[in-house]
């Protein structure tokens, strides 16, 4: 079996011309949109419906939401309000993707040159790498790319 190929990718510290460009030349033929809350204007690029038109429209990458893959507000919350102990969020999150059986919501077809999306610009302390290396530690032969 031919390896897959995960990417993620935040878009907080990128403008809309690097964002796009470095989807475009990865290869990437869908976004997974793991954010909890996907409708804030963090970035003027980044909203839901705005975000799904220039991906077509730039890239012609496709747009999903799959709130099952993000961390619910009480992890989240008790990440902020801890000002930011990850050892604690990591834990809580591996367990809530556990009890959510997320390798039996996700295909191995569905993840394959696609690219999970949230906000974070670096991957080491997000929650698309944990959901990356989850699903390759259950589906395995998974190749993982960060994009930067």
């Amino acid at each position: 079996m031919e390896k897959s190929k995960l990417f993620t990718i935040g878009f907080t510290k990128k403008n809309a011309e690097k964002f796009f460009n470095i989807l475009k030349i990865s290869g990437v033929r869908r976004i997974i949109d793991i954010r909890l809350n996907n409708v804030s204007q963090l970035a003027g690029f980044s909203k839901r419906d705005d975000l799904q038109y220039f991906l077509k429209t730039i890239c012609e990458i496709d747009y999903i939401h799959k709130l099952e893959l993000a961390p619910n507000e009480n992890i989240l919350d008790e990440y902020k309000r801890n000002k930011g102990n990850w050892k604690i969020y990591e834990k809580e999150f591996l367990k809530l993707m556990k009890q959510r059986k997320i390798e039996e919501l996700i295909t191995r077809e569905l993840i394959d040159q696609s690219c999970l999306l949230c906000s974070e610009d670096k991957p080491d302390k997000c929650h698309r790498r944990l959901v990356a290396e989850y699903l390759n530690n259950k589906f395995g032969n998974i190749e993982i790319i960060h994009l930067l």
